[in-house]
């Protein structure tokens, strides 16, 4: 039981160092940082340990084999060296995770299935028996990592990312994962300010993650408790008399460390937000320790301890021009930190640290995380008069934090630095899409934020490049916003080498009821491009989107996979190119329902193009025709709604989270038993409410959905896997 193990602690980036102290507090050995994870050693005792009390780690990885694997067939080989009966019952369940590429290998998809086969192989040839793949809760995930030709084995001791503590089950419209949430409390003090006594206040504390999380830090309580799932669980080597007693020495820890548990408060306006975050209080055991209040920022109170943290995890904008208008709420609660918490730390965690100048406070500390793919600044304060500055509504415009290059006043710095920004995207993302076998994607997203543009390639028979800028605040001086928009146009074309008459350029600015779906101008012409098998027409000039949405590429393969030798029915289908990419990938059948007749238009000028026939396309209102359709029954739907619309040619106006609930039950109804609803929306704050769509298996898929060149827009739309509840 004491023989020397290896393992691997994957982390966030950026929180290496404190998980390399965590681990060390532990009794891990040769404790080191690797890449965004922390390698260690230890018995297996130290591999649970991690597994239980680690609030920083998302996986812990035990390493069971290293080779080379140049080929396939190298890869193949490598892994039958393996005695799988050691770790998995022939008649178990397996899930292999792979990361990493090579020359002969050249997606990870292929390399998952080449590991699989070696496994479930080596068990039909020794017992005539073979493990069953099991994605969500397997008895075995074997993790691979293929890099410079070389294969490490390990085996996921975990199961499930470690950030998923157990208490809770639904988010708000911004969730922080649990293990960011400890990282930022950890590097913003709070253990020596609860060994002090200190109160800590989240005056925006969304569904509670922050809150609950400082308890469980100045309580002693081990992250890993409420869980009832581990990857070891299954696994043949698991010794359960040691995990139970490091169960029960972490309990009675808890016991101990709760009874001298500091004041806890979170605030918000949201009353939904703080339902939730009380009913995960307590899940956690919290609900007498952690109190939850339901008010707005201006509202917070002032509480008579001298000395606590305040922290706090505002919104920081995810779309062009949001910055702007989220200056004064940072203003806002500038002016509460200065009014009811002098004397106290403070720490904002914020994607755009220029919005933390209208604090009205000099930082003392800056610390970089990162949130998923966004890169984040820990803003830490002292709240003492000293390092108050003169309140600013509307935040500066600062140095380009991955640049740490100052913007200089003149316009050809500004654009110098646009250009870099476009040759470095298009080196990195054409290589991807090369690779791929992507025509059209995004190139750019507001990367800089003196240039507020999104920037989209196309090609087909030539290249086309689509700009979308967001409509400058009235306090931006319009004359300095439109040379600025003109100037980086000419750099866009610049550095692609185009001519400018393939630069299409759209201001983008909150729609009001159909007017989103108007023309925006008369002329234009339709341009061919692809996607997977499909040929497709998409328009630049026309209309305020192109045809074409690039963020739902995923999407409509995963659509396509699923209707394959069934039917679709594609509600609000605007131009077609899910039917078009499901026809082309073997749907049995396709109905397309659309209210405009433009779009619908379009829709069959895409089959046709494709040499697509007999396809049906329906002009109605989609809620009305689902309400009085009957009989039909359908394998598959795809239902893409808009936020919301008030057009002419609809009885009553729509919206996506007041009318979501109808909507999917009404669809539902035209599944078949086994049928699949795929759902989706571009509303940042949706919440899928869970409640009221009882007998229905509701998976949010968003992240497997989001595609690359949208990384930097993660919430750029949401995607959720419905089906019905077996019976």
């Amino acid at each position: 039981m004491n023989d020397l193990h290896y393992y691997y602690a994957a982390a966030p980036k950026g929180v290496g160092d404190l998980l390399t102290a965590e681990l060390n507090e532990i009794g891990a050995q040769n404790v080191r940082q690797q890449g965004t994870g922390v390698s260690f050693a230890g018995p297996l005792e130290v591999g649970y340990r991690a597994c239980l009390w680690s609030r920083l780690a998302s996986r812990i990885l035990l390493r069971i084999g290293e080779f080379p694997a140049p080929t396939a067939e190298a890869l193949y080989e490598g892994v039958q060296q393996i005695d799988w009966q050691e770790h998995l019952d022939p008649e178990g369940t397996l899930a292999i995770g792979f990361v990493g590429s090579s020359r002969d290998i050249r997606n990870s998809h292929f390399g998952a299935l080449k590991v699989k086969d070696a496994i479930v192989d080596q068990f039909r040839t020794a017992c005539g028996l073979r493990p069953s793949i099991d994605l969500q809760r397997p008895d075995l995930r074997v993790h691979t990592r293929l890099d410079r030709d070389r294969v490490q084995l390990s085996l996921d001791l975990a199961g499930q990312s470690l950030h998923r503590r157990g208490y809770r089950s639904e988010t708000g419209p911004a969730p922080l994962k649990e293990n960011l949430a400890a990282a930022i409390l950890l590097r913003a003090g709070w253990p020596s300010v609860a060994a002090a006594g200190g109160t800590l206040m989240d005056p925006m504390c969304g569904t509670g993650t922050l809150p609950i999380e400082a308890a469980w830090i100045a309580g002693d309580c081990a992250p890993g408790l409420l869980r009832d799932y581990f990857g070891f669980s299954g696994w043949q080597g698991h010794v359960p008399k040691i995990w139970g007693r490091l169960r029960e020495e972490a309990l009675a820890r808890r016991e101990e460390g709760m009874a001298k548990l500091p004041e806890i408060i979170g605030c918000d306006m949201n009353p939904r937000a703080v339902q939730q975050a009380k009913a995960h209080a307590e899940r956690a055991g919290l609900q007498q320790a952690v109190r939850f209040e339901q008010r707005a920022i201006s509202k917070t109170p002032k509480l008579s301890n001298p000395a606590g943290l305040v922290v706090v995890n505002p919104p920081y904008g995810q779309r062009l021009g949001e910055i702007t208008e989220l200056g004064g709420l940072y203003a806002e609660l500038g002016q509460v930190l200065k009014r009811n918490f002098q004397g106290w730390k403070a720490a904002v965690f914020t994607g755009n640290p220029q919005l933390g100048h209208a604090l009205g406070l000099r930082a003392l500390l800056d610390n970089k995380l990162y949130n998923g793919p966004i890169e984040c600044r820990l803003l830490r304060f002292e709240v003492e008069e000293g390092y108050f500055t003169p309140d600013r509504i509307n935040p500066p415009p600062i140095e380009n934090a991955t640049a740490k290059a100052k913007v200089a006043d003149s316009d050809s710095s500004g654009t110098e630095m646009l250009a870099n920004r476009l040759r470095k995207n298009r080196r990195i993302l054409g290589r991807w899409a090369r690779r791929a076998n992507i025509a059209c994607y995004r190139l750019y997203d507001a990367d800089l934020p003196e240039y507020a543009l999104a920037v989209d390639l196309y090609q087909g028979e030539q290249l086309w490049v689509h700009v979308q800028e967001y409509q400058a605040p009235r306090s931006i001086d319009q004359d300095k916003a439109r040379h600025r928009r003109e100037e980086a146009l000419v750099t866009i074309a610049d550095v692609l080498e185009i001519p400018p008459e393939q630069v299409f350029l759209k201001v983008r600015h909150r729609q009001k009821g159909h007017s989103q779906y108007e023309k925006i101008e008369q002329g234009g012409a339709f341009c061919e491009v692809r996607e997977g098998p499909c040929r497709l027409l998409v328009n630049f000039a026309n209309y305020l989107d192109t045809g074409l949405f690039l963020d739902h590429r995923l999407t409509r393969e995963l659509v396509a996979k699923l209707a394959q030798g069934r039917s679709l029915l594609n509600l609000f289908a605007y131009t077609g190119v899910a039917t078009v990419r499901a026809a082309m990938e073997g749907a049995a059948s396709t109905t397309s329902v659309d209210m405009s007749q433009t779009y619908l238009d379009w829709a069959q000028r895409n089959l046709e193009l494709n040499d697509l026939h007999g396809h049906e396309l329906v002009r109605a209102d989609c809620l009305e025709w689902l309400a009085r359709k009957q009989g039909a029954r359908y394998g598959v739907i795809f239902l893409d709604p808009p936020t919301f619309s008030n057009s002419k040619k609809m009885d009553q106006d729509f919206d996506v989270q007041r009318d979501h609930v109808e909507l999917i039950k009404r669809a539902v109804a035209l599944l078949e038993e086994d049928g699949v609803l795929i759902f989706s929306n571009n509303y940042r704050r949706f919440l899928m409410d869970k409640d009221r769509l009882t007998g229905l298996n509701l998976e949010d898929i968003t992240r497997q959905t989001i595609p690359n060149d949208f990384e930097r827009r993660p919430k750029i739309h949401n995607c959720w896997k419905i089906t019905r509840m077996s019976s």
